[in-house]
C-alpha cells in the first residue's frame, strides 16, 4: 500500500507578523487535517540588504515603495512568538515546523522549541553555511529545491553529508563535500535524513511551469524519497504529484486570500486545504498495491457482467454445435467464452432451449 503523504500547511509568513493569526493558521491546520503547520523564522536583518530588490510577485502583491528588508521586518515572528505558536500546535494535536534562514533562528528552533525536523527553502538550496548548520543536529531535513539543478542538489547533499558524519573540527571544503558523495555508506546516511521537495519557485506558479516529471528525476538521481512544494493555484495539481509518488505535500494556507502580505494570493484558504487533503488522502487509497487482481467488489458482478456459452436457439440431443447456433451472453457463470472453439462440432448430449446456457 502506498505510505501516508505527509502534509504541511505552509502557514509561512501569512500571519503577516500577528502571534494571533499564527495560532488561527494553526487551527485552520488541524481542522483542515494537515500533518505539520510551517513557519518561516528569521532575523530580516541577516536576511537581507538594504538594496536587495523584491521578487516580482512581492512587487505586485505589496508594492514597490516599501523594500525587501522593510516588508521582511513586518513579517518577523519573535523567538516568544515561535514558542507560543509551538505550544498552540501541541494544544491542537499538529506537528510544529518552521524554516530557519539564519543559524540563530535554527538554534532556537532546536534547543528551545524542540522541533523535530528540518525545512530548507529554496533559496537556501545554495547556502552552503546554512547547510552545513542545519547538518549538524542531525535532524531529518526537507530540502526544496526550487530555481535549482541537478548538479546544486547534489552539491548541498555533500555539505549535508559533511555535516552529519564529519566532526565539527573537520575543515569543510568543496572537495570533501564531493568525495563524500562517493561512499555507500553516505547515501545511506542521506536516505535516512533527507526528502527532496520538487519546487517552481514563482507565487502562483502556473501548469505549464510546473514540471512534475522532474520528481522522478531527482529520485532516480539521488534515491531519496521526493516530494511536492507546491505553488500552483488550485489543489489538483498537489494531489496528481502523489499519484507520482510524492511523500510530501507542502502548500501554503491563508485565513483569506484577500489580506495585504507576499504569500496570500498564491495561498489556499481552510476550506480549500480540507479539500486538497480530502483528495490526497483518496489518491492514495486509490493508488493500491499494484497487483492486478479483482478487487473484493468486483467479485460479484463477475457473474453479471461476463458470458457464457448459450444455445442461440433449440438444439435436440445429438445435433451437433455450430457457429449458427452456439454463443455467448450473460450471465457468466457457465462455461467460459474462451472454450468456445473446443465446442464448435461437439455433439449435444441433452436438449437446450434456445439462450440455455450450456453443461460443461
Amino acid at each position: 500500500m502506498h505510505r501516508k503523504t505527509l502534509i504541511i500547511a505552509e502557514a509561512g509568513v501569512n500571519h503577516n507578523g500577528d502571534r494571533a493569526r499564527a495560532i488561527a493558521l494553526v487551527e485552520a491546520a488541524a481542522k483542515a487535517g494537515a500533518d505539520v503547520v510551517k513557519f518561516q523564522s528569521f532575523r530580516a536583518d541577516k536576511l537581507a540588504t538594504a538594496g536587495a530588490a523584491k521578487a516580482r510577485y512581492q512587487r505586485a502583491t505589496t508594492g514597490k515603495a516599501q523594500s525587501q528588508l522593510d516588508m521582511l521586518r513586518a513579517l518577523e515572528l519573535s523567538a516568544e512568538d515561535e514558542e507560543q505558536i509551538a505550544a498552540a500546535c501541541a494544544a491542537f494535536n499538529i506537528t510544529y515546523m518552521s524554516t530557519p534562514f539564519d543559524a540563530d533562528s535554527a538554534t532556537h528552533l532546536v534547543r528551545r522549541v524542540g522541533v523535530s525536523a528540518l525545512k530548507v527553502g529554496s533559496g537556501d538550496l545554495t547556502n552552503a553555511p546554512l547547510l552545513l548548520h542545519l547538518a549538524r543536529f542531525r535532524l531529518p531535513i526537507i530540502l526544496s529545491t526550487g530555481m535549482g539543478t541537478l548538479a546544486e542538489v547534489e552539491q548541498a547533499l555533500g555539505v549535508i553529508a559533511f555535516g552529519c558524519l564529519r566532526d565539527a573540527a573537520a575543515r569543510p571544503t568543496p572537495a570533501e563535500f564531493a568525495d563524500l558523495l562517493l561512499d555507500r555508506a553516505t547515501w545511506t546516511e542521506l536516505q535516512a535524513r533527507v526528502t527532496l521537495l520538487h519546487c517552481t519557485t514563482e507565487y502562483p506558479a502556473d501548469p505549464q511551469s510546473i514540471n512534475l516529471r522532474a520528481m522522478a528525476t531527482l529520485r532516480g538521481a539521488f534515491g531519496l524519497p521526493v516530494g511536492f512544494s507546491d505553488h500552483s493555484r488550485g489543489i489538483h495539481i498537489a494531489a496528481a504529484a502523489v499519484a507520482l509518488g510524492a511523500t510530501v505535500i507542502e502548500k501554503h494556507l491563508t485565513l483569506d486570500r484577500n489580506l495585504p502580505g507576499p504569500d496570500h494570493r498564491a495561498s489556499i484558504e481552510p476550506d480549500e486545504m480540507a479539500a486538497m487533503i480530502a483528495s490526497i488522502r483518496d489518491v492514495e487509497a486509490a493508488l493500491g498495491d499494484g497487483r492486478k487482481v479483482p478487487a473484493p467488489e468486483e467479485i460479484p458482478n463477475r457473474a453479471v457482467a461476463r458470458r457464457s456459452l448459450v444455445a442461440l436457439r433449440a438444439v435436440r440431443a445429438g445435433d451437433r454445435f455450430t457457429e449458427d447456433n452456439l454463443g455467448v451472453k450473460r450471465p457468466g457463470n457457465g462455461v467460459p467464452p474462451i472454450e468456445y472453439w473446443g465446442w464448435l462440432g461437439r455433439v449435444a448430449r441433452r436438449d437446450y432451449a434456445a439462450n440455455e446456457a450450456l453443461e460443461p
